[in-house]
């Protein structure tokens, strides 16, 4: 991966050995001229959005501030896993990319290792046979695809490559302790106005200005699109881009279940899991000990002891506040915050099956025995049910454990954009012994051109973390998001500015030199 030599003088490996990853060092020598901490601050959802916010929020505010974090289903959100047999299996997200610096942070920080790695083979299927099949061999994969796309597959590694390089940029603004108070605005500290532009077009608009092939990119591009967001290439180019980051190697995932991430990081804050659901937040004037008067958020929830409500400094809202995902009512604000903002979510239907694969029904006539590939992505065509079908290992791979071929009973993840019929699974499996649907509002869906993003301050001291959605929903983006949330609660709370919508970091940096 190419350094950022080009952004700043030091090296992001320099700064992490330097130390400025910790954020308590910067607010260490700040301190002095704060005023008193909050003492309450509320945190509604439990994903990864949320547990990590409630973690960067107590690096910022210290351990003096009682944090809540309300969340009415299990912790984790769409990090979620589900019992087959003897083993669990991952439902929700399933991979983080050996770049995303603070999903390796969290896990090295909670102790919790990576999963065993298990080598794995790819094919794409159009619906009616198996167009490409990945071979045990490199040398032979890689003749294969420069036979039919040239260097078409370099290409497309170096053009992400140059696009993960500006991303990188987010860490460095972080550990200086920088926040953004809209996605725009991040995202320009990212990548200036290259990534705006990609949100305003098209992947495949992107691709064919760099010059790739159209089938190239119906052939290779469409069918990543496809597994990771259930979409076409005419998702917006720089979610289109993190999606092709995700078909990267060494990718990796969390033992046990990344879930785990997020129950890690609750405990690891000390904050205090409320199982309610939050119904609506309203401004409240309280008189001051000063004499002055102060607002404070009054949040209203609902759990199994029935109706309760409590007060707070500052809100964090880590659900999305999109139709179908969230009901919260926002009373007595001026100007009104909306409880549903535009924009609809997009659905993909996870189907798990423990069950004999029909190899048949891929078009292939290798015996069962012998087909070995795990990962079967699809292209973008009217005869393909399902945008993709994968073998599953457990999320705590055992030291005798093998990946069975297709001859043998397994669990197999089916991606869909509707339920599968019972035609469907018929026809995808010779049998199986149970099956389980899931529909999930996972991500936004993405249409270019891009409307602009609810922000990331609702109210004075109110902030919304799955606004970054809209430019691109992963893991690792809810958790710079989080801790984006958590620095701008705490300027703005201390009321100190200059590191809020700035972009002088590495003219801080040059002077400092």
């Amino acid at each position: 991966m190419p350094t950022m030599m080009s952004f700043s003088t030091l090296s992001l490996r320099a700064l992490l050995l330097l130390g400025v990853w910790h954020p308590g060092r910067r607010s260490f020598i700040l301190a002095a001229s704060f005023q008193e901490p909050p003492k309450n601050i509320a945190v509604v959802g439990a994903g990864i959005g949320g547990t990590a916010a409630a973690y960067f929020l107590r690096q910022e505010f210290g351990p003096a501030v009682k944090i809540d974090v309300f969340e009415p289903d299990a912790v984790g959100g769409r990090l979620a896993t589900v019992k087959i047999g003897e083993h669990e299996y991952e439902t929700g997200g399933a991979v983080i990319h050996p770049l995303n610096l603070h999903m390796k942070h969290f896990i090295e920080k909670l102790g919790i290792p990576p999963r065993k790695d298990l080598p794995s083979k790819m094919a794409i299927f159009d619906g009616k046979e198996l167009v490409f099949e990945e071979s045990d061999w490199f040398f032979v994969n890689f003749f294969r695809m420069l036979w039919r796309y040239g260097f078409g597959f370099l290409r497309m590694q170096m053009w992400v490559e140059s696009i993960l390089d500006k991303f990188m940029r987010i860490y460095q603004y972080q550990q200086f302790g920088y926040s953004f108070s809209t996605v725009e605005r991040l995202l320009h500290a990212m990548g200036g106005d290259g990534f705006l532009t990609l949100m305003n077009q098209t992947l495949e608009e992107a691709m064919i200005g760099e010059g790739f092939s159209q089938v190239f990119i119906n052939d290779v591009i469409a069918p990543i699109t496809r597994v990771n967001y259930g979409q076409s290439v005419r998702v917006n180019g720089f979610v289109g881009a993190v999606s092709l980051a995700g078909a990267d190697s060494g990718l990796w995932a969390v033992d046990g279940g990344n879930k785990r991430v997020c129950t890690g990081l609750l405990y690891n804050s000390k904050s205090e899991l409320i199982p309610a659901r939050v119904t609506s937040i309203s401004v409240k004037v309280r008189p001051s000990k000063k004499g002055n008067t102060i607002s404070l958020y009054e949040v209203n929830y609902v759990g199994e002891s029935g109706s309760a409500h409590s007060l707070y400094d500052i809100v964090v809202i880590a659900t999305p506040l999109h139709q179908g995902k969230s009901d919260i009512v926002f009373s007595g604000f001026s100007p009104p915050i909306p409880s549903h903002y535009s924009g609809l979510y997009h659905q993909t239907v996870t189907t798990m099956v423990h069950g004999k694969l029909n190899v048949s029904y891929l078009g292939t006539s290798e015996p069962a025995s012998e087909f070995t590939v795990s990962d079967i992505l699809t292209t973008d065509s009217k005869g393909c049910a399902i945008n993709s079908l994968g073998s599953l290992d457990p999320v705590h791979i055992p030291d005798s454990y093998k990946r069975p071929s297709a001859s043998h009973t397994t669990v197999w993840k089916v991606f869909s954009p509707r339920p599968l019929s019972q035609e469907q699974l018929q026809q995808m499996f010779l049998s199986y012994s149970s099956m389980s649907e899931t529909p999930w509002l996972a991500y936004p869906a993405y249409r270019p051109p891009h409307r602009k993003t609810p922000p990331f301050i609702l109210h004075d001291r109110m902030y919304y973390l799955n606004a970054v959605e809209w430019a691109a929903s992963a893991m690792e983006m809810s958790a710079i998001a989080a801790r984006n949330a958590a620095l701008l609660a705490h300027h703005r709370w201390h009321e100190q500015v200059g590191k809020i919508d700035q972009e002088d970091l590495h003219t801080r940096l040059r002077g400092e030199l």
